[in-house]
């Protein structure tokens, strides 16, 4: 970790782009020490394992056949920070850069704030299912890194078996692959919306509809991976929640100010509301009826039926 090279990185952050996105990944790669891929005798097979036995259990309880993507990659954390940097720059491209009299001073802060986030992001994020939003290579459209260093450390700090905790990471990855299996337009819709937010946002707007729409799609998305979690995983992982989400709460003020300002408390609350209303439609009908979200964008649940889902039960049962 150099936090003198990452600073200084930030403050030479250049170009006409509202971020220097090649200075930010810099920048947190140096306030971010990378962690060991010093891989275990059969590690790397014990990963593919756990991603195909993952698959297998998941098609089986979800009625869904969907492939796992070709891109599985075990990452420290400057992979996963150059594999994240492209995804925010995709994103965010429709941002416009700064026209007052300091766009040189805006750019800088802009690529300070991004760095916090990747930095942030890379020390803690365990797994991810990148569907690879708005990228130009249809052939390569989805991929699965594992954070070995993270995983490692969280597992230690957790006091729960290293092996049992990634293959917890492996099936709830693979069941986000399993939705956009599902949901062929579950990408595209994703897309839109992101856009339509950020080019609002860059206008000096903020579009409330365009971001609850989001909310509510990723609420559903979130929800419907922990639902297939509680069927699929072949042990119990209550323990393993419950020891997570303490050890989120119990990190200190500046931990839990990072991810208020992050935005992570509202991922935590669509894990929450998208698993009640799942298992509320599972109790009052079975996984079939919950299965009726990927049929299309019009089945989604509203943000009122989200809270009430024998509203949607009735409205897509007509």
């Amino acid at each position: 970790m150099n936090l003198y090279r990452s600073v200084r990185a930030v403050a030479g952050a250049s170009g006409s782009d509202a971020i220097d996105w090649e200075s930010a990944a810099d920048a947190a790669k140096a306030a971010t020490g990378p962690g060991s891929l010093a891989l275990e005798p059969g590690e790397r097979r014990a990963y593919a394992s756990d991603v195909r036995e993952a698959r297998t259990a998941v098609r089986t309880v979800s009625g869904v056949e969907f492939d796992v993507p070709n891109t599985v990659e075990i990452q420290n954390r400057h992979h996963w920070i150059d594999a994240n940097v492209e995804t925010f720059e995709r994103v965010m491209g429709t941002l416009e850069p700064h026209t007052d009299e300091f766009p040189g001073i805006a750019r800088t802060i802009n690529t300070g704030t991004m760095t916090v986030l990747l930095a942030f992001l890379g020390r803690n994020v365990l797994g991810q299912y990148d569907p690879l939003l708005l990228a130009d290579a249809p052939d390569d459209d989805h991929a699965l890194y594992f954070v070995r260093p993270n995983i490692l450390n969280a597992a230690e700090q957790l006091d729960v078996d290293a092996d049992r905790f990634r293959r917890w990471i492996a099936f709830h990855e693979v069941t986000h692959a399993a939705e956009f299996g599902a949901a062929p337009w579950l990408s595209t819709h994703l897309e839109e919306r992101m856009e339509a937010g950020i080019a609002n946002l860059s206008e000096g707007r903020f579009d409330r509809r365009t971001f609850r729409d989001l909310d509510a799609a990723m609420t559903v998305v979130e929800g419907y991976a922990e639902l297939l979690m509680d069927h699929a995983f072949d042990d119990e992982y209550a323990d393993l929640r419950r020891k997570l989400d303490a050890r989120r709460q119990g990190r200190g003020p500046l931990q839990q100010l990072f991810r208020r300002l992050l935005g992570l408390g509202l991922k935590q609350r669509q894990y929450e509301r998208g698993k009640r209303f799942f298992e509320t439609v599972v109790d009052a009908r079975d996984l079939e009826t919950a299965a009726l979200v990927w049929e299309g964008p019009e089945y989604l649940p509203s943000h009122d039926e989200l809270d009430s889902p024998g509203l949607w039960i009735r409205r897509v049962e007509r």
